[in-house]
C-alpha cells in the first residue's frame, strides 16, 4: 500500500463508460429512465419540506428569534454555492453515487469512501430522525382521534426503549423530590408509563416505536417495487404538503402582530446560531437528487435544474414560514414540537390545526421516501467499484432497483428507533451533511482544468476569488472586533476543563482552515462560488458543538477500518 494507491483516481472516461450499468447475477443491466425536471425538483422538495418546516423551525426560532429568518437566508446561499457545484458534477458525471463518486473523481478513493460512509450517516442515521418525527406526529392525531373513544396508542409502542428508561429514573427522582406525577411534562410522563406499563419477557420490557417501523416497512416496500410507484406516490405528498405551506403562508398572514418581530435578533448572533443545526436539517435533502442520475431521462440537462428550483423554492418557503410563525405569536412560545399547529391552536383555529397535522403526516413520509430512495444507490455505487461487496449492486430483474441495498437500507433505520434518540441524531446527521457539501465543493476547486469539464452542460461561474475573498476576509474580521468583541474573547478564552477546551476547537479548525483557504484563493486564483460554498458550510459546523465532532470523527474512524481490511484490497482500481 502507498499514498499513490490510496488517492488513485476515477476518470471521467471511465464513470460515464459505467453509466446504467449495475450488477445482477453477474450480469450488467440498468436502472429504469423514467424521471424528468418536474420529478427532480418535487423529489427536491420533498426531501427539503418535511422535518424542518413541520418540526425544528419552532426550537430555531425560540433560540434566534424572529432573526432565524436570516439563518434560513444564510443556510439557503450556503446551500446554494454548494447545490451549484453539485450542478456542475451531475451535468459531466450523471451518475447514481453523488457525492462519493465526485469525490472519487477529483479527490481519489480514500476520500471517496469516507464521503460514501459519511453517505451512510447521512442518509441512514438522518432517516430514523424523520421516522420518529412522523411517529410522533401520527401518534398524536391518533389519540387525538381515538381519545374521543376513550382509547390511546400505548406508550410502549410510540417510543425507544432509552427515552422509556431514561424518562422512568427521571420521573422517579422527581417524584422523590417532592414533584407531583401529574405536574411533570406530558413528554416525561409518557416515557415513565412506557417503562412501568409494558408487557416483559422475564424482566426485560418490549417497548418500539411501533409507528416509525410500519411506516419504515411501507416506505422501503415501495421504493424496492421501483422508481415510477415512488416518483408518482412522491408527487401527490409534495403537490398536497406545498399547498397546505401556501395555506398556513396565507390565512397566517392575518394573524400576525408586528410587535411580536421585535425585537427582532433578542440573542444576537449567537442566538440565531443555536438554531444552525436545526434549520441546516432542513436542507439536507437536496443532494438526494443527484442520486436518482441513472434514472433520469436527460440527467446532464435535468439535474442541475431539479437541484436548483427544489433549493430556491423551499428556502422562499421557509422564510416566509418563520416570518409568519414569529408574528403569529412571542418567538418564546415557539419551542415545541409541532409549531405550525401549534400557533393555529394558540389561535383558536381549530380547523387550520386540524390541517397542518394531517399534512405533517404527509410531508415526513415524503422525506423518508426520498431518503430511502438515496441510500441504497450509495451502495450500488459503491459496490460497482469493488469497495463493497457485490451483492450491495443487485439489480432486481423485474423492479429494476437495488434491491439487497433497499432492503438493507430499511434495517438500518428500523433497528435504531429501537434505541436512539431523535435529539441525539438530528445534530450529528447535519454535520455529516455539511462535511459532504464541503468535499463537493473542494472537488469542483480540484477539476479546475482537468479534461472533460469544458463539456459540462451546466458551469459554475467563474469569478476570480483572488482579491473578492482576502477582501471579504478583512471586513468580517474587521466586523467581529468592532461590533461583536466579547464573542472573540470567548471563541479565545479556553478554560481549564477538557470540555471547554473541546468546545473551542471547532472555531480554532474554522479559523485555520479560512486562513489557508484566502491563501490559496490569492495564489490560485480559485473560483469564488466553490470558495464560498467550502466557507460558509465549515462555518455552520462550528455551530454543531465538538461533542457532534467527535462522535462524527469516531464514526469515519470506523468507516476507515473497514476500508483498509476490505475495500482497499478488492477495489477495482487496485487492480488497474
Amino acid at each position: 500500500m502507498n499514498k499513490k494507491s490510496l488517492f488513485r483516481k476515477k476518470s471521467l472516461a471511465h464513470v460515464l463508460d459505467n453509466v446504467g450499468k449495475g450488477y445482477s447475477d453477474g450480469e450488467l443491466v440498468s436502472l429504469k429512465k423514467t424521471l424528468k425536471v418536474r420529478d427532480l425538483t418535487a423529489f427536491g422538495v420533498a426531501a427539503i419540506v418535511g422535518a424542518g418546516i413541520f418540526s425544528t423551525i419552532g426550537a430555531a426560532a425560540a433560540d434566534g428569534g424572529p432573526g432565524v429568518a436570516l439563518l434560513f437566508i444564510f443556510t439557503g446561499l450556503a446551500c446554494g454555492f454548494s447545490a451549484l457545484c453539485y450542478a456542475e458534477f451531475a451535468s459531466i458525471a450523471p451518475v447514481s453515487g453523488s457525492a462519493y463518486t465526485y469525490a472519487y473523481i477529483s479527490f481519489g478513493e480514500l476520500i471517496a469512501w469516507i464521503i460514501g460512509w459519511d453517505l451512510l450517516l447521512e442518509y441512514g442515521i438522518g432517516n430514523v430522525v424523520v421516522a420518529i418525527s412522523w411517529s410522533d406526529y401520527f401518534t398524536g392525531f391518533f389519540n387525538e382521534i381515538a381519545g374521543h373513544y376513550g382509547r390511546h396508542m400505548p406508550e410502549y409502542l410510540t417510543t425507544d426503549y432509552r427515552s422509556a428508561y431514561d424518562g422512568f429514573n427521571a420521573a422517579k427522582d422527581s417524584v422523590q423530590h417532592g414533584m407531583v406525577f401529574s405536574n411533570l411534562t406530558h413528554g416525561l410522563q409518557n416515557s415513565s408509563n412506557a417503562w412501568q406499563n409494558s408487557p416483559r419477557i422475564g424482566v426485560i420490557p418490549l417497548i418500539m416505536n411501533l409507528p416509525a417501523i410500519l411506516i419504515t416497512i411501507l416506505v422501503t416496500w415501495l421504493v424496492y417495487i421501483g422508481i415510477r410507484d415512488s416518483k408518482n406516490v412522491n408527487n401527490i405528498m409534495v403537490v398536497i404538503k406545498i399547498t397546505v405551506v401556501l395555506l398556513v403562508i396565507s390565512v397566517g398572514a392575518f394573524y400576525i402582530n408586528t410587535d411580536n418581530w421585535t425585537p427582532f435578533v433578542p440573542h444576537g448572533l449567537t442566538g440565531i446560531m443555536k438554531g444552525a443545526a436545526a434549520v441546516f436539517f432542513a436542507y439536507i435533502g437536496f443532494d438526494a437528487i443527484s442520486t436518482t442520475a441513472e434514472e433520469c431521462e436527460n440527467p446532464k440537462r435535468d439535474l442541475p435544474k431539479g437541484i436548483m428550483y427544489s433549493l430556491i423554492i423551499c428556502t422562499i418557503l421557509y422564510v416566509a414560514v418563520a416570518f409568519v410563525l414569529t408574528g403569529m405569536t412571542n418567538y418564546n412560545n415557539l419551542r415545541v414540537g409541532d409549531p405550525l399547529s401549534y400557533v393555529f391552536a394558540l389561535k383558536g383555529v381549530g380547523w387550520m390545526h386540524a390541517i397542518v397535522s394531517v399534512s405533517a403526516i404527509v410531508a415526513m413520509a415524503s422525506v423518508l421516501l426520498v431518503f430511502q430512495l438515496g441510500q441504497p444507490r450509495i451502495f450500488m455505487s459503491m459496490s460497482r467499484d469493488g469497495l463493497l461487496p457485490k451483492v450491495f449492486a443487485k439489480i432486481h430483474p423485474v423492479y429494476k432497483t437495488p434491491s439487497f441495498s433497499t432492503i438493507l437500507t430499511g434495517f438500518i433505520v428500523i433497528v435504531p428507533t429501537f434505541f436512539l434518540k431523535m435529539d441525539e441524531l438530528t445534530d450529528l446527521t447535519s454535520i455529516g451533511t455539511l462535511f459532504a457539501f464541503v468535499l463537493v465543493c473542494g472537488g469542483i476547486l480540484m477539476m479546475q482544468g482537468r479534461p472533460g469539464m469544458a463539456e459540462a452542460r451546466f458551469k459554475v461561474p467563474y469569478i476570480s476569488s483572488r482579491y473578492i475573498v482576502p477582501v471579504l476576509f478583512g471586513i468580517t474580521i474587521w466586523i467581529m472586533f468592532k461590533f461583536f468583541p466579547d464573542i472573540l474573547k470567548d471563541y479565545f478564552k479556553f478554560g481549564n476543563t477538557l470540555a471547554e477546551v473541546g468546545s473551542k476547537l471547532p472555531m480554532l479548525v474554522f479559523i485555520i482552515s479560512s486562513i489557508a483557504i484566502v491563501i490559496a484563493s490569492f495564489v490560485k486564483k480559485l473560483s469564488l462560488i466553490p470558495v464560498l460554498g467550502l466557507l460558509s458550510c465549515l462555518y455552520i459546523m462550528t455551530g454543531l458543538g465538538y461533542i457532534n465532532w467527535l462522535r462524527f470523527v469516531i464514526w469515519l474512524a470506523v468507516g476507515l477500518v473497514i476500508y483498509f481490511f476490505y475495500g482497499i484490497k478488492k477495489s477495482k482500481l487496485a487492480g488497474e
